[in-house]
């Protein structure tokens, strides 16, 4: 397993010290003080691990993603933990509850459960990779690839070392955003089912601390060279950016053009976006992340009515951009030490959901949490070693099937407004927000809802 905090490092055999009967004892002790500190010296800077022998195995042949006849919309991230961490029985399951309605699954080329893909210059190793995407292609998903994080020897680091504590924290350097197009180059070789792709995660690296903003200039010159890069292996794979995390605050000190009932956007983050949208080389789509609680009050003013919040942004950039088609690589819902139970859980997100799809967002991917070991896995898909759908997983098949891009979705009509329902033409579906029973009338019907009870129903039939 790759860690993405690993602490491997790899320790120096001590030096031989050969005696002789001439030597000073001043000299011996010198010499042991230089090399205790080059020794600390090079703990402090190095936790990770060692490149050996890079393996050369073929990339592997994958299955052409899903003909489907619009795009799933909905999908999720693969993270830390996935399926090819399960035992075999869960494995299939796993496989199951993404593939039986198609949905878009995505993975990062380093991170996130897969080790350095170039551990020095022009070495590749795409083992973990090639794994994770070969599941992917056989649970019938439609592939996406996250271009983060990069390769130490890019960053400042040594070529055949991967420290992971600085993994995610440590952008390439300038010298070396020629190398991250190559590599962009290399994956999109290597697989050629792979047809969408998101630069860097959220910024990562990218922040000015002299100025206290986001580095947009520096960001868009690698996402303009990776795009450019990407284009010339195949004008038809689509690229994407800026994926920068959107916050916002409840007591801002500093003017936002976007603010709402659920708190005021840091405009700082906006200005990144703008800076992108006016002078990047093209994109196919728009992406970013965030989540529906701000910093500084949690969900407001409550936590159903607080996903409006992506809902907004979504406008915005559709606004912005000249109606590019907006993503969402990771959305939050739930605030540290909630409480919540599993069923209030799926709650909040299925009217997340909803506000993904009547705000037009084409794909949002769900930061999928699943742990290593058996016990408890909030908002997880499947319950991690011993297998078990869990009910976030049912709700994302159910908008896969009901509400793909390019489906005309519309709020439906409640007759109390603890229940927030939309629909399309043949499907509609409720969510009850509130912790206690409520029947109301919904698209003209009756209905009783238990506490937080999400429910489907057809329609126009």
């Amino acid at each position: 397993m790759i860690p993405t905090d690993g602490r491997h490092a790899r320790r120096r055999s001590p030096w031989p010290i050969a005696l002789g009967a001439g030597i000073l004892a001043v000299v011996l002790v010198a010499g042991i003080m230089v090399y205790a500190s080059l020794r600390s010296q090079a703990r402090s800077e190095f936790s990770g691990q060692v490149a050996t022998k890079v393996p050369t195995e073929p990339a592997p042949k994958l299955e052409k993603p899903p003909a489907l006849a619009n795009w799933p919309r909905w999908g999720v991230t693969h993270t830390q933990f996935s399926a090819d961490n399960e035992p075999e029985h869960v494995i299939e399951q796993a496989r199951g509850v993404l593939g039986r309605v198609p949905m878009v699954q995505n993975q990062h080329i380093m991170g996130w459960g897969v080790g350095n893909p170039e551990p020095s210059p022009g070495q590749f190793n795409f083992g973990d990779l090639d794994r994770r995407l070969t599941f992917m292609s056989s649970s019938r998903g439609v592939p996406v690839i996250t271009l983060c994080c990069a390769p130490d020897w890019m960053k400042g680091g040594k070529a055949g070392r991967t420290d992971w504590s600085k993994n995610h924290t440590v952008a390439p350097e300038p010298e070396h955003f020629d190398d991250f197009a190559k590599l962009a180059v290399r994956v999109a070789e290597q697989y050629p089912t792979v047809k969408h792709y998101m630069v860097w995660n959220e910024f990562k690296g990218f922040w000015d601390p002299a100025t206290n903003k986001w580095d947009a200039k520096g960001y868009t010159e690698l996402y303009n060279k990776v795009y450019t890069a990407l284009k010339k292996v195949n004008r038809d794979i689509k690229v994407g950016g800026p994926y920068i995390p959107v916050e916002s605050n409840v007591r801002s000190q500093e003017p936002s053009e976007l603010t709402g009932s659920w708190g005021t956007v840091d405009q700082r983050a906006l200005d990144a976006i703008q800076y992108w949208i006016d002078h990047k080389q093209g994109a196919d789509f728009i992406v970013v992340d965030g989540a529906s609680m701000t910093n500084d009050k949690g969900n407001v003013p409550d936590d159903f009515a607080a996903q409006a919040k992506f809902g907004a942004i979504t406008s915005w950039l559709r606004q912005k951009s000249g109606d590019l088609p907006v993503w969402w690589a990771e959305w939050y819902v739930e605030p540290e030490n909630s409480g919540w139970t599993e069923e209030q859980r799926t709650a909040v997100q299925a009217t997340a959901l909803m506000e993904f799809a009547t705000s037009g967002v084409t794909t949002a991917l769900y930061w999928n949490p699943q742990m290593k070991d058996e016990g408890e896995c909030p908002g997880c898909l499947w319950a991690p070693k011993v297998g078990g759908e869990m009910p976030m997983a049912g709700l994302l098949s159910g908008f896969a099937k009901w509400f793909p891009a390019g489906i005309e979705v519309s709020k439906v009509r409640t007759s109390d407004q603890r229940i927030k329902a939309i629909g399309q033409q043949r499907q509609s579906v409720m969510v009850n927000t509130s912790g206690e029973d409520v029947t109301a009338t919904v698209d003209g019907r009756q209905v009783t809802l238990r506490p937080y009870e999400i429910k489907w129903s057809g329609r126009g039939l």
